[in-house]
């Protein structure tokens, strides 16, 4: 019995000695092959840091400009909470709003920020097509851009890109909200509520007017949103008011117009309905991208790393 263990171990000794010895000899030959292809390697890197430095020159500067905002408070006192809880059938059949958190609502309001429809609306009513899809640089002497005139004549006011069908000269409202959406951010802390916009542009000030608009805009939305809602639920209310006979019922669509009055008395009183800026837009100073230095070395090490998968692929071709 002994003497087969001491067997087995002098015969697995040699076999992991030479599987060790093996495995020094493939990773120094690795090396050895790469050494010798050193300046395939070099040559590929250096190609790779020359395009990559040749087109961070090319890209022109970004700005970035953020506004901090909180969402605003919602009247929630006297009947209003009360009449939530006992009548949430009734005002719900009539379509009326007893109110709801402010988070809720600001929830709305971001995901309606995002919406085509909004982007759409935004884009038409400011007239930014051209300040969003043909912008090649920004003047700072001037503050004034430069459109690329191989998609946008400005003295002719006429778009002149050429594309294949189904797509037309002029873009269209879907590649415009695609565009929109790259350069727009909208976030939510999680904890506090508070909620940051921002827009990425060439130009420092159109970014800063069109965070700014952008707060006005969601605001008005949202106002003219409950307004209009208000409107129609006193109107049903007004309704069954003139067909109701009975006094209880009748106080209780009382205090629901009266409700839904205080609604569109405190939306046409606030211009901040959704959002309250704590924090404005400002022009900002410094460029938020591109990373010209980061581009340039994950460059050169991708094309290190491609160099040298060059080199062993053909070596191991030599060898079969």
């Amino acid at each position: 019995m002994e003497n087969n263990l001491n067997n087995t171990i002098t015969v697995n000794e040699p076999r992991a000695a030479c599987k060790v010895a093996d495995d020094e000899i493939d990773l120094r030959e690795l090396f050895t092959v790469i050494w010798l292809g050193k300046w395939v390697i070099v040559t590929i890197a250096t190609l790779f840091a020359v395009v990559s430095v040749v087109y961070v020159i090319n890209q022109p500067d970004i700005y970035t400009s953020e506004a901090l905002l909180a969402p605003a408070e919602q009247d929630k006192s006297g009947g209003l909470g009360a009449l939530g809880g006992q009548l949430g059938g009734l005002a719900s059949l009539a379509g009326v709003n007893l109110g709801g958190s402010s988070n809720n609502k600001s929830q709305l309001a971001i995901e309606i920020l995002k919406s085509r429809q909004f982007s759409k609306s935004f884009i038409q009513e400011h007239d930014i097509l051209p300040d969003l899809m043909a912008v090649k640089a920004w003047d700072s002497e001037t503050n004034t851009v430069v459109y690329d005139e191989e998609l946008y004549v400005q003295a002719q006011n006429k778009w002149v890109r050429e594309v294949d069908a189904p797509y037309k000269p002029k873009p269209s409202m879907q590649e415009a909200y695609k565009e929109f959406s790259e350069i727009i951010t909208v976030k939510q802390d999680d904890e506090s509520g508070m909620v940051t916009i921002g827009v990425e542009h060439i130009s420092p000030y159109i970014a800063q007017q069109w965070v700014n608009w952008l707060i006005e805009d969601i605001n008005q939305t949202m106002k003219q949103r409950d307004v209009l809602e208000a409107n129609e639920s006193t109107n049903f209310l007004t309704n069954q008011l003139q067909q109701t006979k009975v006094a209880d019922i009748r106080a209780v669509l009382y205090n629901l117009v009266e409700e839904q009055t205080k609604t569109i008395m405190f939306a046409n009183v606030r211009d901040e309905y959704v959002f309250k800026t704590v924090d404005p837009a400002i022009v900002p100073e410094e460029k938020s991208g591109p990373k010209r230095a980061l581009i340039c070395i994950i460059s050169v090490l991708f094309g290190a790393f491609l160099g040298a998968f060059f080199v062993l692929i053909k070596r191991s071709l030599k060898k079969d």
